[in-house]
């Protein structure tokens, strides 16, 4: 008599699997992310991850080590986070918070390809292909060579592009797109480990570069299981403020480049544009003669940045004085101001403090400690800092 498969409970933050319904997960301590789900049967798991036949095990020595020729967006700025172009058959995640131009940017980026004659298929589980071809056309980017898709089964997707043969693919998102195969919801953890499995062998099997959209969770990381980040090549994080116009797009995984590269754009209604001169921008409207302002000098990966850091300290009217800060970390902030209070002499105990970065852009250098504390100081005194 066969045996009954067993529905497991997966918490949907970081994969862990048990036998019985959890409320926090032991793992990752997170509460309220347990699902149940039922197993996938054994005979299909693994059938699309099926070793080439061509494959075969050989010497190292006798490895074609010839460099792969490198696709050319034609964005400055996005080729040099990529390492100087896309890899043929490499996959990107794209992550960031909803709203701050990810789907834009990959559009702009299909575009680019396209006017250079590359068919280049755009996948979007979130869009209609008429909503797309609106967004393309306010962005430039409509040209017969851009082929654009609304589906959400892999299954489809994949059989419409075995066909089209793309010279690369974008899949927006991953979190939305589903096996039918199998009984999760679209976006569980089983469901986005296994779509990006069928992905990645995809593309290494085909040579397309394939760009995978991810959503984010309120701590800034890519939503599911940890695995995705494990099996694609690169992941990227736009980042910046909705309210503010610039974004900075990182690297904090590349199999084929640095990490410490970023590329800066302003959000403009044509789509994102590129920042040459990134500190002029942030200055520009810097007013002179103030107290509670300081310029600092950031490395951004390998580009120094001017950065204005902006400070207001005044009396608080509650019990327990507010520390708010907006572009660095509040408890970096903290330790700041203990500093001021005990080294410097500076009594902050009975004051409210705030401290912003101008851009919307986050600093996590150490090397601009000394400007926060000098802004504070500044404001605290009512005394402007001489540039």
């Amino acid at each position: 008599m066969a045996k009954k498969n067993r529905s497991a409970y997966v918490c949907q933050s970081c994969g862990h699997s048990a036998a019985r319904w959890f409320g926090r997960c032991v793992a990752c301590g997170e509460w309220n992310t347990c699902v149940e789900e039922r197993p996938q049967a054994p005979d299909s798991r693994r059938e699309h991850l099926t070793v080439s036949p061509r494959s075969q095990l050989q010497p190292i020595t006798q490895v074609d080590d010839q460099d792969h020729e490198r696709l050319q967006i034609g964005i400055s700025e996005f080729d040099r986070v990529l390492g100087g172009g896309i890899m043929p058959g490499s996959v990107v995640l794209v992550g960031g918070d909803p709203g701050i131009g990810k789907s834009t940017l990959l559009l702009q980026m299909a575009g680019q390809l396209a006017a250079s004659d590359f068919r280049i298929a755009y996948i979007s589980a979130e869009e209609s292909a008429a909503q797309i071809r609106l967004r393309a056309g306010r962005l430039g980017a409509l040209c017969e060579s851009l082929h654009v898709m609304a589906e959400t089964s892999l299954t489809a997707i994949l059989d419409q592009l075995q066909s089209a043969g793309p010279l690369a693919i974008i899949i927006d998102s991953i979190q939305t797109i589903y096996m039918p195969e199998l009984e999760s919801a679209p976006g569980s953890v089983t469901q986005v480990r296994e779509c990006a499995a069928r992905l990645v062998y995809l593309a290494k099997e085909s040579g397309i570069p394939t760009f995978l959209v991810g959503h984010v969770t309120k701590e800034g990381t890519v939503a599911g299981p940890r695995v995705l980040e494990h099996l694609v090549d690169t992941v990227l994080y736009l980042e910046g403020e909705r309210h503010h116009h610039f974004r900075i797009l990182r690297a904090a995984k590349n199999r084929f480049g640095s990490t410490n590269e970023i590329g800066i754009f302003e959000m403009r209604d044509q789509g994102m544009i590129e920042v040459a001169n990134t500190s002029k921008i942030l200055l520009a409207e810097r007013a002179e003669g103030v107290s509670g302002s300081a310029i600092v000098c950031s490395m951004e990966g390998t580009r120094p940045l001017l950065i204005e850091i902006q400070a207001l300290v005044s009396r608080s009217s509650f019990g327990y004085p507010q520390r708010v800060a907006t572009g660095i970390d509040a408890k970096r902030l903290s330790i700041i101001i203990a500093v001021l209070e005990k080294r410097c002499g500076h009594d902050l105990s009975s004051e409210d403090i705030f401290v912003n970065v101008v851009g919307g852009i986050r600093l996590d250098e150490p090397a601009v400690d000394m400007g926060v504390g000098l802004a504070i100081v500044s404001s605290f005194r009512n005394k402007p800092i001489d540039a």
